[in-house]
């Protein structure tokens, strides 16, 4: 799988459904991924990024991989997600501790998070919607 990938197509982001066209296949994944979607100023994606695979129920994600493509592809925001293999919905304390680094992390770089999204079999959460 490439890590990161060009979207050819850039489809404007309007809700957490939009988002499903291009995190779809990570429904069923047999351990953690956690992906980062770019997007320029109109919320059209310009970028699919996979930041880090992990194990099960874990993955390490550090701030300097998350904002690096943003930064090098000029990206106005980013939408974060991560799959939950175990079929949960629910954001663990680990989940909401880093999106709340990230969070602050995007704002002294000016590149804000639109959301943060939990997918699994049963289908996709918003931290937006639900958490924050």
């Amino acid at each position: 799988m490439k890590l990161i990938r060009e979207v050819r197509e850039k489809y404007i982001i309007h809700n957490v459904d939009d988002t499903l066209k291009y995190l779809k296949e990570f429904k069923k994944e047999d351990r953690e991924f956690f992906i980062v979607l770019g997007l320029d100023t109109e919320n059209k994606v310009l970028y699919r990024e996979v930041v880090s695979i992990g194990t099960l129920n874990a993955s390490l994600v550090h701030p300097r991989e998350v904002f690096k493509g943003a930064i090098l592809k000029s990206a106005n925001s980013i939408i974060l997600a991560h799959n939950h293999p175990s079929g949960s919905l629910k954001p663990s304390s680990e989940d909401l501790g880093v999106h709340k680094e990230l969070i602050k992390c995007g704002e002294i770089l000016k590149i804000n998070i639109l959301d943060c999204l939990i997918i699994s079999p049963k289908g996709i959460n918003s931290f937006k919607e639900e958490v924050l």
